[in-house]
């Protein structure tokens, strides 16, 4: 990532479920990429921890800790740290969702954290329920094109079981229209291949023109995420595809 200036990420995001009813869908989406280590000097016109229609908020991820207290980026390091990764003291790339409106609901994001060289150190995928909760799998030394694995731990869907494990995928691709950012996660269960899903896009400059370009395109893409997201399970739900409970979170927030 050459670029140390914020990206937008224009794209979409796909779901499929496999079993025991086939239920897919498709959506046009955008997406932040931001140089966490330096942002508040690059920002330029997009909201950093201040009202905006577009913004990004440093409470919005972690353990919530304030600009004040070194905001996103100091609960990752100490994150990293803690799991015993002490060079990856590079640029750390940001992936996630933005607040729309002053409101923010963020599946999963991505840190692509990397070594002063440049180099790939690891990548955080921190994960939100819509029950409050939050989860971060630790991918260490990873490389792109290259499958992933962790075990999964967290509830997010109450139409799946925390069992099995997931495979990542994460894709970086110049083409002649742009910078393109891929990003798979496939679930497998214990009879095998559950959900594949996938978010892609085409990534540039989080410039004034862009940014209202996304908010005309998007302009209630928080409440759209929450309402699809309810929306689908009604639909599992009518395909009789089976309901678990929600267990308790795992004992530690990291899974490596």
């Amino acid at each position: 990532m050459s670029q140390e200036r914020p990206l937008l990420g224009f794209g979409e995001v796909r779901h499929t479920r496999l079993r025991p009813r086939r239920h897919a869908f498709v959506y046009p989406t955008f997406f932040l990429m931001l140089p966490m280590r330096g942002l508040a000097d690059t920002a330029g016109p997009l909201a950093v921890n201040r009202r905006g229609a577009i913004s990004f908020h440093d409470t919005d991820h972690g353990d919530g800790r304030s600009q004040a207290e070194g905001g996103a980026l100091a609960w990752l390091d100490a994150l990293l740290q803690a799991e015993g990764i002490d060079d990856a003291t590079g640029q750390v790339w940001l992936h996630c969702y933005p607040r729309m409106w002053g409101y923010t609901f963020k599946p999963v994001s991505f840190w692509y954290c990397h070594r002063p060289d440049g180099s790939l150190r690891a990548i955080v995928v921190e994960v939100n329920n819509t029950f409050g909760e939050r989860h971060c799998y630790l991918l260490d030394e990873p490389r792109y094109g290259q499958e992933l694995q962790a075990r999964k731990v967290f509830h997010v869907s109450p139409f799946c079981t925390v069992r099995g494990g997931y495979r990542f995928r994460f894709v970086r691709a110049q083409r002649a229209g742009g910078d393109r950012t891929m990003v798979r996660i496939d679930h497998d269960d214990d009879d095998g291949p559950l959900l594949r899903t996938s978010v892609s896009g085409t990534l540039e400059p989080a410039t004034a023109q862009a940014l209202r370009r996304a908010l005309w395109a998007y302009p209630a893409m928080t409440l759209a995420i929450v309402a699809r997201i309810h929306w689908h399970a009604l639909r599992l739900w009518f395909k009789r595809v089976g309901f678990h409970r929600k267990p308790a979170p795992p004992a530690h927030p990291v899974t490596r």
